[in-house]
């Protein structure tokens, strides 16, 4: 009879009170509070994973998992509640550490979009709306970049709980007509920026304006001077808003731009100073240099 002892792990399970599991071991990484209150708000008793204990001199010392005790204890109100646990005996100090150390090296994280397909596959509401959208506008969700392919999951799935479904509808709308589902305006930056100006200045962007004076661009060359920004998200946005107000009547304030920013990094001001004309908005200290096809 074949061996295989050497490819499954000497242990047993216990339920042990969470009262009686240490975890302050030096190697561990400080606890994060807003984690353990986030995941506390969304807890699902399924989600939990065993705790993995190192049985050491009659103690049981936590070397993964030191979250997930906290999380209960959180949502249980007690320190008495049990928590399965994975024990090991006979590890030393330097064998907790550096298992603990290795323990995400091989790992392979969920990408978003593979997140995404589970919760439809799931039957959740929020996903299956945003898909249903994404779709509306012949747009795929996929993991690889290509024509109509929507690779920023992360993005959309922000900005349609930070903002709303109308926000990533219209950012998807002013996206698709400007630049026909060209890869390279499928960005998560290009589309974080559509949603600051569609949020900061709301039914004064007019789509029209928008399609013919900054879609005559292409988001290739936008992007290359957003970058010069260095800016992320924001200078995509100051970039697409220098070329909407270039030669316009009535153009959008800067500030108001900025004072999303504000909101958004909690910081109290303009961050790009007081605009000295508000047609060419920042373009006094940072000029874009885009040619038109």
């Amino acid at each position: 009879m074949a061996d295989y002892s050497d490819f499954v792990p000497d242990v047993h399970f216990e339920k042990i009170p969470i009262k009686n599991l240490v975890s302050n071991q030096t190697y561990q990484r400080n606890l994060s509070i807003a984690h353990i209150q986030k995941t506390a708000g969304h807890f699902d008793v399924r989600q939990i994973n065993p705790v993995k204990v190192s049985r050491r001199d009659g103690i049981n010392y936590v070397f993964n998992g030191q979250h997930t005790i906290e999380i209960v204890a959180s949502v249980s109100g007690s320190r008495d509640t049990p928590v399965w646990c994975m024990v090991y005996d006979g590890m030393d100090y330097t064998e907790e550490a550096d298992t603990f150390a290795k323990q995400q090296k091989f790992v392979k994280p969920l990408m978003p979009y593979e997140i995404f397909m589970a919760n439809i596959e799931a039957g959740n509401d929020d996903q299956i709306l945003i898909k249903s959208l994404v779709e509306s506008y012949r747009l795929r969700l996929s993991s690889s970049k290509g024509p109509n392919c929507l690779c920023a999951i992360s993005t959309i799935e922000s900005i349609y709980h930070r903002y709303g479904l109308n926000t990533l509808d219209r950012t998807l709308r002013l996206c698709v007509a400007s630049w026909e589902g060209e890869p390279d305006s499928l960005t998560a930056n290009i589309i974080k920026g559509i949603a600051l100006l569609v949020t900061a200045f709301g039914d004064s962007l007019r789509d029209d304006l928008f399609q013919e004076k900054v879609g005559k661009f292409s988001s290739r060359e936008i992007s290359r001077s957003a970058r010069e920004r260095k800016m992320g998200s924001m200078g995509y946005a100051e970039v697409m808003l220098s070329l909407y107000n270039k030669k316009t009547r009535y153009p959008l304030r800067w500030a108001q731009l900025h004072e999303l920013q504000s909101q958004r990094t909690g910081v109290i001001g303009n961050s790009g100073g007081d605009e000295q004309d508000e047609s060419e908005g920042s373009l006094a200290h940072t000029q874009i240099r885009l040619n038109a096809p």
